[in-house]
């Protein structure tokens, strides 16, 4: 599946990713993640991307679609993804949209994870993420298990907070969230792809809740371009007997109109004639 994940910030998308990488065995796609990697690997984009974050400026997002597409062109997206922190505003989604539609891969759901702003504060501050592998943590509804192990080192999580991760710029972010990305929820449910679900309550209930919402998604657009070539078969085989136009039925009327007398009428009134003739000449 090809999947969208919105919400606010601390709604639970990138544990909730995490989890849908593990059942369905899909690639999850951050745009943070992609642009950490680009720099580092020193690639073009790479490249174009540190020169605008070293100068304070925002990533474009045409670097950031070109990061995108890299990165479904790999063979583990092949069977599908899983886009979470883009598209942020309508902009993008326009973007996004017509980039998909050029590949060949548009998405077969997007996801919207509400819950209370009250709720996300308390879920930012316990948030924390590993330094190591960047998974995604927190302290009061899903912290790392006694036994568990990061993937990269063999040992133990290293938790680091953001340095965002706190009450006194939550407000901000929310009203950004608010003014910029809440319009993806109209945007998205014109097109039919839309679910959403409450993603309060136990992260078991969520990801219940999630794959429930996945199970209901419409079927993908690229089954309805399958069809269209038939359609255009079926048309083209009644095309083999066009309905006549105004112009054709006029002539035709008008070639009825000079129809000929049958042959029998004619000789009728010759012989009417012929007999008219004789009378008159008799009376004469």
């Amino acid at each position: 599946m090809r999947i969208v994940l919105l919400g606010a910030p601390g709604s639970g998308k990138g544990t909730q990713s995490q989890r849908l990488v593990e059942r369905l065995g899909i690639p999850q796609i951050s745009t943070g993640d992609l642009l950490r990697a680009a720099v580092a690997s020193g690639s073009e984009l790479g490249r174009a991307a540190k020169a605008a974050m070293d100068g304070g400026k925002l990533v474009d997002d045409a670097l950031v679609l070109g990061m995108i597409r890299e990165r479904l062109a790999k063979p583990d997206a092949q069977h599908g993804f899983i886009l979470d922190g883009f598209p942020r505003n309508l902009a993008q989604a326009h973007a996004l949209d017509r980039m998909l539609g050029e590949i060949g891969q548009p998405l077969d759901s997007v996801v919207q994870l509400e819950v209370d702003y009250g709720e996300l504060v308390r879920r930012i501050a316990g948030r924390r993420t590993c330094a190591d592998c960047g998974r995604v943590f927190n302290l009061l509804t899903s912290p790392p298990s006694a036994h568990e192990v990061c993937p990269k080192t063999a040992s133990a999580h290293r938790l680091m907070q953001r340095p965002d991760d706190n009450e006194a710029t939550v407000a901000e972010r929310l009203r950004v969230y608010d003014e910029k990305t809440r319009p993806l929820i109209e945007f998205y449910r014109s097109r039919g792809l839309l679910k959403i679900i409450s993603a309060e309550g136990q992260v078991e209930a969520v990801t219940r809740r999630l794959s429930q919402a996945l199970a209901s998604a419409p079927a993908p657009r690229r089954a309805a371009r399958r069809a269209r070539p038939r359609k255009r078969a079926t048309a083209s085989a009644g095309a083999k007997r066009p309905a006549r136009s105004a112009t054709r039925k006029r002539a035709t009327l008008k070639h009825k109109a000079r129809k000929p007398v049958p042959r029998a009428k004619v000789k009728s009134a010759a012989a009417r004639r012929a007999v008219s003739k004789k009378k008159s000449r008799a009376r004469r």
